[in-house]
């Protein structure tokens, strides 16, 4: 990787949150009417990319499924050569950048390579989805603990795979990002690891838009559920007792 001396800009690993443009922080939206540049995620909300500073160069950065690595590190080489000629870099990540959203590599990289670097943190789809679906996390009568999770793991990583069991045993609240597509392999584990297979499990997806949709079922029903309604990414995965609160607390927004 290139090493850059003397950059004259600096790179801002922005969350825009979950979808809902106003949900985006202040502080966020300032940096994006001042950005030089912009290099954006897939999921970002074509109402948040209108704030963007209409002369600032725009680069879609969006990951296609099987090429993570290879965007991942071409990616990082921008944002590098553009602080090199830009005063205000924003590197536009969807929810937080440090929750799933790769933010910990780059600002790794980018400090590797003397560029300056600070992270302005977004909402999270995981605590804003099952929030706008009448599902709280947390909740003195049903749980009092909430384990955030992926559902999608990077080849040769540092474990083989996630502790489950684990998480099962360790939380009364699961939260699982990017978990659809290995949902089958997912709630099998969890009903080894001693879940019920009753156990309420609420999926989330496109989460505080205009088009979101929440699917409900539990550990032993939702798999054939998902399929039959055909229910595809982006979406987060409630699992535990909370999400009996749903049919009480759901307000349309």
């Amino acid at each position: 990787m290139t090493t850059m001396i003397n950059p004259i800009g600096k790179v801002y690993l922005l969350g825009a949150g979950p979808g809902d443009p106003g949900l985006m922080t202040i502080k966020g939206k300032a940096l994006l009417e001042n950005a030089d540049v912009v290099i954006y995620d897939a999921l970002i909300s074509p109402e948040i990319l209108t704030m963007i500073n209409s002369k600032a160069e725009k680069i879609n950065a969006g990951k296609r499924m099987g090429r993570h690595s290879k965007l991942q590190a071409e990616t990082t080489q921008l944002l590098i050569e553009k602080a090199q000629d830009n005063a205000i870099v924003v590197r536009l990540k969807a929810g937080d950048p440090f929750i799933f959203g790769r933010g910990g590599e780059e600002m790794f990289d980018l400090i590797q390579a003397n560029v300056p670097v600070e992270v302005i943190p977004g909402i999270t789809s995981g605590i804003a989805a099952p929030a706008y679906a009448g599902i709280p996390l947390t909740h003195r009568d049903y749980s009092s603990s909430v384990t955030f999770v992926t559902g999608h793991e990077s080849k040769g990583k540092y474990r083989p795979k996630i502790n489950w069991k684990a998480i099962a045993q360790g939380s009364e609240t699961i939260v699982i990002y990017m978990g659809v597509h290995n949902l089958e392999n997912i709630t099998t584990e969890l009903i080894k690891a001693g879940l019920s297979l009753n156990t309420p499990v609420a999926l989330v997806r496109w989460g505080t838009t205009p088009r979101q949709e929440e699917l409900v079922g539990t550990l032993a029903t939702i798999v054939q559920q998902r399929e039959s309604a055909q229910f595809e990414a982006p979406a987060i995965a409630v699992i535990g007792r909370v999400v009996n609160l749903y049919n009480t607390l759901r307000v349309e927004v």
